[in-house]
């Protein structure tokens, strides 16, 4: 990441001064949150994102900051409303909104975010921007309930997985680039290529995510969250579609049943290894992230393309 730093180090300082002062509210408990807000901040991926795709097209400007910041906004706001929804009481090692305050605070300081996000980009002109910021929420939205409906009658298909996380994840990805690319070229060409790069990238990140829980080297272990939690991933659906039908029924059972059990549990991870779904799931992953690495080279050869390289390659090397 040191590569990426050297390309845009300076622009993500300025945009964190400028997303600081964006979330700013005369409300005092308001103003105390977004600090806090601030503080717990991750990797900061998806600012990268957009950043390099309008460095790849030209040279940065307010218009790409702004943009760069409802991507924050809207991301940031979804979460806080996603630790509501799951009942979470952590987000990346720092308690969550709901857990320090309470849901009602959660859901309106969610609404806050969404509100600043709407007014940075209406009282700039920046309806381009706003528009494919909006669809992006509007597949997340769609992508969350499916997964809902079909976690509960647990209907486990690969194609509807990609649907799931075509939308849920890959959405905001593919909107961050398409929009930095917009935001530097207003090339609509330019733009759509940077919309399924992003996407293609989006994939190939949550597929990284199933993948960490059957174990990685930081854990050392694997977790099993998402079995416990019911959630469809690419290892287990491929399993399930692969092993007899007396197996398939005691893994459906599992989850339904015994899914907080830790031997049963175990017992669905190591299936899941035999059956070669870690295998077949990081197969689809580089799958995914080859095709988006050959959109990319299609685009104009710059620091910002190899940066940009780098960061897709750290999507599916991570160990986090």
């Amino acid at each position: 990441m040191e590569f990426i730093n050297k390309i845009i180090g300076t622009e993500l300082k300025t945009f964190e001064k400028k997303f600081g002062e964006a979330v700013k509210s005369e409300t005092p408990l308001l103003d105390t949150i977004m600090k806090y807000i601030i503080k717990r901040k991750g990797k900061q991926l998806r600012p990268m994102f957009v950043l390099l795709s309008a460095k790849l097209h030209g040279e940065i400007n307010e218009s790409t900051y702004r943009a760069t910041a409802l991507v924050e906004l809207l991301h940031t706001a979804t979460l806080v409303h996603d630790d509501v929804v799951d009942d979470s009481l952590e987000r990346r090692g720092f308690f969550s909104i709901n857990a320090l305050w309470n849901k009602k605070i959660a859901v309106l300081v969610g609404d806050y975010l969404l509100s600043k996000g709407l007014l940075l980009a209406t009282s700039n002109d920046d309806f381009r921007h706003l528009h494919i910021l909006s669809d992006a929420v509007k597949k997340m939205s769609e992508g969350e309930l499916l997964q809902l409906q079909k976690t509960r009658k647990l209907n486990l298909d690969e194609k509807i997985y990609f649907e799931i996380i075509k939308n849920k994840t890959a959405s905001l990805l593919s909107s961050a680039c398409s929009v930095g690319a917009y935001s530097t070229s207003k090339d609509e060409d330019a733009t759509e290529r940077m919309k399924n790069f992003g996407e293609k990238v989006g994939i190939a990140f949550q597929i990284k995510d199933d993948l960490f829980d059957y174990g990685n080297d930081n854990i050392g272990k694997p977790t099993g969250n998402d079995i416990k939690e019911k959630k469809l991933t690419l290892p287990l659906i491929y399993t399930i579609n692969k092993v007899d039908t007396s197996s398939k029924r005691k893994i459906i059972y599992i989850i339904k049943n015994e899914n907080k059990n830790h031997k049963k549990v175990k017992f669905v991870i190591d299936a899941v290894t035999e059956a070669g779904g870690i295998k077949y799931a990081t197969e689809q992953m580089n799958k995914y992230r080859d095709d988006a690495l050959e959109i990319l080279n299609s685009c104009p050869k710059n620091e910002a393309r190899n940066a940009l390289e780098e960061l897709v390659r750290f999507t599916t090397d991570r160990k986090y």
